[in-house]
């Protein structure tokens, strides 16, 4: 018979054990029948402490490691380790419920139908919009010498339903969804990837550089900082000629607001390219009659020619209006129903930088922004000789948006928690 040893380990009481070992395992087949009983007893008895052991090991382990709970609480159950408290943040719903009221959604709606009818008669220089001379052809009767006959080219018709297909497939998106940020690099990435030969991958670009068109831009060269980022964006057309060591000259996007294209469709061929044909250019509306501008425009646009998701655009509006709100009460102290007639309600919009900075948060690992902000010793923009904000906007809301965004990115509202804002750093 194999020697049976007894391994004693010293300890306190409560953790003492024994641990039994055998020698000449392989004699264990030649074991009398009538021991056998009695050793596979012992087995069991020397194994049991060995699987205790594993268990209070792996029970120890784990509950040494921290288990991050949703809310923000972070607990560790090493008695040498903090506990580290993150209450989650509480927005006051009086602010989310006024930040949530569009005050021009009844006019927009109504533009809109009137639209769809085909009535431009209150929408400026497109209430022609089916006399326009490029849609007619002046011919004169053989037989007479009369008034000329108007006959409608049919590319009126292509572009009527065009325009038609666009502006109804804008109007029926428009809603809020809190999670419209996960799906940016799918609705602006994709495309512009495969503009350029790529396929559209999910992954977003390392690094991206949001270049405003402050006047404080030209008191620092970070133009050769900007054009070291895989993606520049830059707002609404603004010039680099002669302030490239300002401001760079690389532009990877033209992000503008849909007033700019309304300009450029004054043009031949709607020419509206100030960094060249093949930079791709997104554009948010600002009134739903400007669908005819990208309409015609877009048929002679090289690179991609995009329009943001209109989710999207009452995301940006739902933010900056809560910031705005928040600023106007605790500043004047003043009712939240006084809001509307301080900032002219139903023109209340937030900037061109506003929503280009929120585009790079859903479509870059790392963002940079340049050229925001203002200073009495600079232009207001470096490209132009404009001295005065638009009343439309409030940058300063604007600005407490962004240090949020760095300093403290979960007390931004309505963003879905399914989404995580990347690093954010910005130059002055």
């Amino acid at each position: 018979m194999p020697k049976i040893v007894s391994f004693a380990q010293d300890g306190s009481a409560t953790h003492s054990f024994e641990i039994r070992g055998i020698y000449y395992w392989s004699s264990l087949a030649i074991i009398p029948s009538n021991h056998f009983v009695d050793f596979m007893a012992q087995i069991k008895t020397s194994v049991r402490p060995l699987f205790s052991i594993l268990l209070l090991t792996v029970f120890a382990v784990t509950l040494s490691f921290r288990i991050f709970v949703h809310g923000g609480l972070f607990i560790s159950f090493d008695p040498h380790d903090k506990v580290l408290l993150q209450p989650k943040v509480i927005f006051n719903s009086t602010l989310l419920k006024y930040a949530a009221i569009d005050v021009a959604e009844d006019k927009s709606k109504q533009e809109i139908e009137q639209l769809l009818e085909g009535n431009f008669a209150n929408h400026g220089r497109l209430r022609t919009f089916a006399t326009w001379r490029k849609f007619h052809h002046d011919i004169r009767p053989r037989s007479s010498s009369s008034l000329p006959v108007m006959l409608r080219s049919p590319m009126f018709y292509r572009y009527w339903l065009d325009f038609r297909r666009n502006l109804n497939d804008w109007a029926r998106k428009k809603r809020f969804q809190a999670d419209v940020m996960n799906e940016l690099v799918r609705l602006f990435k994709h495309p512009i990837d495969r503009y350029n030969g790529l396929n559209g991958s999910d992954k977003k670009y390392g690094s991206c550089a949001v270049v405003g068109n402050s006047g404080i831009l030209l008191k620092k060269n970070h133009g050769e900082l900007i054009d070291s980022h895989e993606m520049v964006i830059r707002l609404n057309n603004a010039r680099t000629e002669r302030y490239e060591q300002n401001v760079g000259s690389k532009t990877s996007v033209s992000f503008v607001n849909s007033n700019i294209l309304h300009l450029c469709a004054r043009r031949a061929g709607c020419f509206c390219h100030p960094y060249g044909p093949t930079v791709p250019m997104i554009m948010y509306v600002c009134q739903a009659v400007h669908f005819m501008d990208y309409t015609m425009c877009n048929v002679s646009h090289k690179a991609p020619l995009l329009v943001t998701d209109p989710r999207f655009d009452m995301l940006c509006a739902r933010i900056v209006k809560y910031y705005s709100l928040k600023r106007f009460v605790e500043e004047t102290g003043k009712s939240l129903d006084e809001w509307v007639s301080a900032h002219d309600g139903s023109m209340f919009h937030y900037s061109s930088g506003m929503q280009a900075v929120m585009l790079a948060l859903g479509i870059c690992d790392k963002v940079s922004i340049f050229g925001y902000g203002k200073s009495a010793l600079a232009k207001h923009h470096y490209h132009t000789n404009q001295k005065a904000e638009l009343r439309l906007h409030d940058y300063e809301a604007e600005y407490a948006f962004y240090q949020d965004m760095m300093e403290n990115p979960r007390a931004i509202p309505f963003i879905s928690d399914k989404f995580k804002i990347p690093p954010v750093v910005i130059y002055h």
